[in-house]
């Protein structure tokens, strides 16, 4: 190629590539809790389950690089050592991607996040795309040197790192900035649930298919098509149904509160006014000013005559009743801990609802009774 062409060409490149980890760490690192639930499947998958506890740090930093290196691809900040990282990035996700596409098969790779799911095969065909992309700004790129810095590239360094890391660390300590979950607020759990399947798309039809004696030609007849039925001008070659689209499931399906007396999710849902649902993904962990927030909200609730219910995925021995804060007892209810993270991202917060709709999510730390 002339210098010109290629400088156009790896131009090209270089925006896509930047825009690509812009928006893939921007949709995985306003949500923390779901890359980290991502992460930890993968280690479960190679057996690094020991680095489990350190999840949240990683998904933090990881989805943070990825957005802070497409704001420097973007607009050329230090691009030198950004196309290393770049390439090298690439190189590795290429081969992971094809691992779980082959070897260890996951249902999503989660490089969207909740955006966007692509399956391990779509990833690592979007990822072949990218691989020499990003080879070819790390050829144009090549005779810079690495460790040559302006003072301004500092500047833009450090304000992208610190973009990248707070916006991620602001997430963990709040909720999403953007739901890309199916309990958005607005959203009717009870209607969402019981969503009958849609009907399936056609019937089921079988098709005659059948050669012309002279031409040769064949052509497919339906049941009710008379013409099929000359024998002297049609020879039958094959018959096949085809069958109808299948049914799409809610996306709700597997919301269920439970205890000792049974399943009390359709009495929760159908709650007339205002409920508050309290989740606790442990109660030996809820911090004490959280501890504090939520006894203050229960003792406003009851003065409001709103309902207070509190939801865990902890074992419950018998009907179970906790209180918050020297507060009125609430009675809780178990739930599915997945369904619980899909839910609510914290690991104590709170889900409002007003007639069965979603009205807020809040974390525990945003609870201001």
């Amino acid at each position: 190629m002339k210098p010109r062409p290629l400088r156009i060409f790896s131009d090209i490149c270089r925006i896509i590539l930047a825009t690509t980890f812009i928006v893939s760490g921007f949709t995985k690192v306003i949500d923390p809790w779901g890359t980290a639930i991502k992460i930890n499947e993968y280690l479960s998958i190679y057996g690094f389950e020991y680095l489990e506890p350190g999840s949240m740090a990683f998904s933090i930093w990881l989805c943070g690089a990825e957005f802070m290196m497409g704001c420097m691809l973007l607009f050329k900040v230090r691009i030198r050592l950004i196309s290393i990282f770049a390439l090298a990035s690439m190189c590795f996700f290429t081969l992971l991607t094809l691992l779980s596409a082959t070897w260890i098969p996951v249902e999503d790779c989660g490089c969207f996040g909740e955006a966007l799911k692509l399956t391990p095969w779509q990833t690592f065909f979007k990822n072949l795309v990218l691989l020499p992309m990003a080879w070819v700004v790390w050829y144009r790129y090549r005779p810079d040197r690495v460790f040559a810095f302006r003072p301004l590239e500092i500047v833009l360094t450090l304000f992208f790192f610190s973009l990248a890391m707070g916006l991620g660390t602001f997430c963990y300590r709040h909720l999403p900035l953007i739901d890309f979950l199916p309990y958005k607020v607005g959203v009717d759990i009870r209607e969402a649930m019981h969503a009958a399947a849609s009907e399936p798309v056609g019937a089921s039809e079988t098709v005659l298919v059948y050669r012309n004696r002279t031409t040769g030609e064949e052509r497919e007849f339906s049941l009710d098509d008379p013409e099929w039925q000359d024998a002297e001008q049609w020879e039958w070659v094959d018959t096949r149904t085809d069958a109808p689209l299948p049914a799409v499931e809610p996306l709700i399906g597997e919301f269920a509160l439970r205890d000792a007396e049974g399943d009390a999710t359709e009495r929760i849902l159908t709650t007339r006014g205002r409920l508050y649902m309290i989740c606790v993904t442990a109660f030996d962990k809820i911090p004490r000013g959280c501890e504090r927030r939520l006894g203050r909200l229960v003792r406003a609730a009851e003065a409001e005559g709103a309902e207070v219910v509190c939801l865990t995925p902890e074992p419950l021995d018998g009907v179970t009743w906790h209180s918050f804060d020297g507060s009125a007892a609430v009675r809780c209810y178990n739930i599915d801990a997945t369904v619980l993270k899909t839910m609510l991202r914290a690991a104590t917060g709170l889900v409002v609802l007003d007639d069965g709709v979603i009205a807020a999510k809040k974390n525990c730390r945003d609870i201001r009774p």
